[in-house]
C-alpha cells in the first residue's frame, strides 16, 4: 500500500538538515565580513606607517638650518627642528617640529599633533657624524648652525625593533 505525503520523521530530519545548512552559511558569511574587516584594518594600519615614513623622509630631507628656524636640538630620545612642509593651499613653509615618545606612541608636535607609530615602547635616536667605513653615531646633536648627515630612528615595538635611517637635506 503507498501512501501520498511525508511521516513527521521525514520532516524532521528534512528541517533539521536545513537548519544545518542555513546555519554553516551564516557562520561562513559572518567569517568571511570578520577577515574583511581584518583585512581593511590592516591596510588601514600599513597606509599610517607608510604615510608617517614617507613624511619622515620628506622631513627629514627638507630640513631648515638657518638663524631664524632655531637650529637643531637633537636628544637620544627626541628632536626638535625646523622643516619645509607643505601647506593646505600646496605651498611650502618652515615649521618647527619635535618628534618624542609620549605614552605609548610616536608624536609628531608642531603646528598639529599627531601620532606617527602607535604602539611604540621606546624611542632611541642616533646622529651621524660623517660618512664611511668607520663612521661615528652620536647620541645627541645641538647646534644653532648645522645638522648630523643623517638621524638613525629605531622604535621599539614589543617584538620588532624597527630602524630607519633618515638622511638629512642636502648634506645626507
Amino acid at each position: 500500500m503507498r501512501r501520498n505525503g511525508f511521516t513527521l520523521i521525514e520532516m524532521m530530519v528534512a528541517l533539521t538538515v536545513a537548519a544545518m545548512v542555513a546555519l554553516l552559511a551564516h557562520r561562513m558569511f559572518s567569517e568571511v565580513l570578520d577577515a574583511s574587516r581584518r583585512a581593511a584594518d590592516a591596510q588601514d594600519a600599513l597606509a599610517r606607517d607608510m604615510n608617517a615614513r614617507r613624511w619622515l623622509m620628506e622631513a627629514f630631507g627638507s630640513l631648515d638650518i638657518s638663524a631664524t628656524s632655531g637650529g637643531f636640538v637633537g636628544r637620544a630620545h627626541a628632536i626638535d627642528f625646523a622643516t619645509w612642509e607643505r601647506t593646505v593651499n600646496g605651498t611650502l613653509a618652515v615649521n618647527r617640529v619635535m618628534l618624542a615618545l609620549v605614552a605609548d606612541s610616536l608624536i609628531l608636535a608642531g603646528a598639529r599633533r599627531i601620532p606617527l607609530a602607535t604602539p611604540v615602547r621606546s624611542l632611541d635616536l642616533d646622529y651621524l657624524l660623517e660618512p664611511g667605513a668607520n663612521s661615528v653615531w652620536v647620541h645627541e646633536w645641538i647646534s644653532p648652525v648645522s645638522a648630523p648627515l643623517a638621524v638613525r630612528l629605531r622604535l621599539n615595538r614589543g617584538s620588532v625593533v624597527d630602524t630607519l635611517l633618515l638622511l638629512i637635506g642636502p648634506r645626507g
